[in-house]
């Protein structure tokens, strides 16, 4: 698939109100995905949320500890498909306890918890990608 190829499909979708295209053509994958614009009332509405969540996350930072995910790769909550997730929301964590395995380059690597305490959130779904420095768990530490 050539740069001009590319150019023409992009210039066809601008005229659609189709927000993602995939294409593969000559064992060439090409995904085409539109950023969506948000009315004036949904970005005050939006604004107004953040700013709610941003005062709220203050006060949780200073009371929660927020496991971030190491490296880039996938999150799985138990070491295979059939096991027992390593730890829910509610449950007791010790350091050094492992809470989740991210796979990297077909490598399983286990994430430990830096501290002790209690799973307050899950915040990645079992299967799905993960960022460097993502937020995975919040933790509330033993007192």
């Amino acid at each position: 698939m050539e740069i001009d190829d590319l150019k023409e499909l992009i210039s066809l979708l601008q005229d659609t109100d189709i927000a993602e295209l995939q294409l593969e053509k000559d064992g060439t994958k090409v995904k085409i995905r539109r950023q969506t614009l948000l009315s004036p009332l949904e970005m005050r509405r939006k604004a107004a949320l953040t700013v709610e969540k941003t005062q709220a996350s203050e006060e949780d930072a200073q009371r929660f500890v927020t496991v971030t995910s190491p490296i880039v790769g996938t999150f799985y909550r138990a070491s295979s498909p059939d096991a027992p997730p390593y730890v829910d929301v509610g449950a007791r964590v010790k350091k050094g306890q492992v809470i989740c395995i991210i796979e990297a380059m077909k490598l399983m690597n286990e994430i430990e918890s830096e501290i002790e305490g209690a799973v307050v959130r899950v915040l990645v779904e079992n299967g799905q990608p993960v960022e460097y420095g993502e937020p995975l768990f919040i933790l509330e530490p033993a007192s």
